[in-house]
């Protein structure tokens, strides 16, 4: 786990993503414009709001007629109903409300505010909004085939989104789909620098890495939607963003 040595490099020169939008090739030109070539071992943490751009995940508002579920929760979230019936297809269970926010788990299995729906950094009309990728740990190994296929060299790929946290302020990187980059990694039964075993060690790399890229990107109007991670160990085995998921059962909160 870990390495002495990470280079991350913000990929610049980046076009406003729209559908069908060539992302590999897109990005091979980034990386050859900065002077930089793919090395094995490296990874590409990409925003996943390209990703739902490029895919065609962008909904008008105008075209969705809200249930009377998402009304009435829309009443107690004070929020658009039109949103709010979006949230609720995309989500498996409603786990808190207040003014403002509606805290779901997503289909993906991700706890999140509004199931990742966003208006940021979104063309349009306010009534444009952004869903977040329908199968981003596919989205992570079609952009690793694609980029492998016209380089020679197929990196690891973390599609990387800005998530919320219980108890604490501000948002950080999570990595909610991935492909060629370690997960999780269980250090249990290990030891310690005092030869004592661990017993609960484990640790999630891609959220890690996830975490650093989106210093990079920013939040707002930087334009980096792309970061190349060189530095990082091989992985043990290939895994997708889904294998971080604590099964219900262990679950202490909901």
């Amino acid at each position: 786990m870990g390495s002495p040595d990470l280079a991350f490099f913000r990929l610049g020169g980046l076009p406003l993503f729209v559908a069908g939008d060539d992302l590999a090739g897109i990005i091979l030109a980034s990386l050859a414009d900065a002077g930089l070539t793919l090395q094995q071992g490296d990874v590409l943490a990409v925003a996943q709001k390209i990703v739902s751009k490029v895919e065609g995940q962008t909904v008008d508002l105008g075209t969705v007629e809200a249930s009377a579920d998402a009304r009435r929760l829309a009443a107690e979230a004070d929020k658009d109903p039109r949103m709010v019936e979006l949230i609720l297809r995309e989500s498996t269970r409603v786990v808190r409300s207040r003014p403002g926010v509606i805290i779901v788990q997503h289909r993906l299995g991700v706890i999140l505010a509004n199931a990742g729906i966003d208006r940021s950094n979104v063309a349009g009309s306010e009534d444009q909004v952004l869903l977040l990728p329908k199968d981003p740990d596919a989205s992570a190994r079609s952009l690793r085939d694609a980029v492998g296929e016209r380089s020679g060299i197929a990196p690891g790929v973390l599609v990387v989104d800005s998530i919320g946290r219980p108890w604490r302020l501000g948002t950080t990187g999570l990595a909610i789909g991935a492909a060629g980059v370690a997960v999780i990694e269980d250090l249990r039964g290990t030891e310690d620098l005092y030869a004592r075993p661990m017993q609960v060690a484990e640790v999630a790399p891609a959220d890690s890495v996830a975490a650093a890229a989106v210093l990079l990107m920013g939040e707002g109007a930087e334009g980096a939607p792309v970061v190349l991670i060189r530095g990082l160990p091989a992985p043990a085995a290939d895994q997708p963003a889904a294998a971080v998921l604590r099964p219900p059962h262990e679950d202490l909160f909901l």
